[in-house]
């Protein structure tokens, strides 16, 4: 299948728009970062490298329609003894090119694989992903478990239990495009963010009616729930941390659900944070993912 030459943006000029605001939000990166372009069958992806040469790999996978500045608030206090990977995910919003259209989710789990391999990560990565990147960690943990050394659910999609209808029609009136129900979608989304710092979230409203209009309507992979065996089968030391205020699911009864079918993976729940939990509570959540990797 040929595609354009700015997929996955509607256009040219939406992708020059897009990226206009992603290079101004870039800028305020707070340390020092080694940019690049990476090489898969999928296309170019966009790595943003940072802390120590020579640390343990730990690589961030953020949320669908997010990039890696998504992880700008935590990435100091995680690089100062990690070598992190922040990754703009192929075939959707970011810098990353994407030349081969990702229809399902071997597709997104080959590109992983090359990009860590591309990456010479080796075969101790400590894995962490965040909502759609938590659902897809837990993915790549069954598919390729030798490769990892850690793994950190951060609010996964799906993933231990099915998302919430009312997300799902939320989501819906926001792809109408219009503010007043993408704002109040976000404000439900990100309730604790709102409370802490309004004009932040007003921002968020502003990207996502950005986003809308820069990337075309197209039937998303996943996320899916996994299986008791699934859970059970993750082998490698997982961490599962959510929001007390979690939108998406119930974080009680997922944190009940995995004590009950898989008590191996450690669970933490974050006190005043929601789907918005590395955002309005970032110092708690890297002292959890810092302690849990040591």
């Amino acid at each position: 299948m040929k595609i354009s030459t700015y997929y996955p943006y509607r256009s040219a000029e939406a992708k020059e728009r897009y990226l206009s605001l992603y290079e101004l939000i870039a800028k305020e990166w707070p340390i020092a970062s080694e940019s690049r372009m990476v090489s898969t069958t999928y296309g170019e992806t966009f790595v943003r490298v940072s802390g120590p040469d020579g640390a343990q790999p730990l690589v961030l996978l953020p949320g669908v329609t997010a990039t890696s500045l998504l992880w700008a608030t935590n990435i100091e206090g995680l690089s100062r003894q990690y070598r992190t990977y922040a990754l703009d995910r192929a075939g959707d919003i970011g810098r990353s090119t994407c030349t081969k259209p990702m229809r399902d989710l071997s597709d997104i789990l080959r590109w992983l694989e090359e990009l860590f391999t591309a990456l010479d990560l080796g075969d101790q990565i400590n894995l962490v992903g965040l909502s759609y990147g938590g659902w897809l960690t837990a993915e790549y943990a069954l598919h390729f478990p030798n490769r990892l050394r850690k793994i950190v659910l951060l609010a996964p999609g799906a993933t231990v239990l099915r998302t919430r209808a009312e997300f799902y029609v939320r989501m819906a009136l926001v792809l109408t495009g219009r503010r007043y129900f993408a704002r109040a979608a976000v404000y439900w989304l990100l309730e604790d963010l709102a409370r802490k710092d309004a004009s932040r979230v007003e921002k968020s409203v502003d990207r996502v009616l950005l986003t809308l209009r820069c990337l075309p309507l197209r039937r998303p992979i996943g996320p899916t729930v996994l299986t008791d065996q699934e859970l059970k089968s993750l082998g490698m030391p997982t961490l599962f941390v959510v929001g007390e205020h979690e939108k998406i699911y119930s974080a009680a009864q997922a944190v009940q659900r995995l004590n009950r079918v898989a008590p191996h993976i450690r669970t933490e729940t974050i006190p005043n944070a929601g789907h918005d939990l590395t955002i309005v509570q970032p110092e708690t959540v890297n002292w959890k993912i810092l302690e849990f990797l040591k």
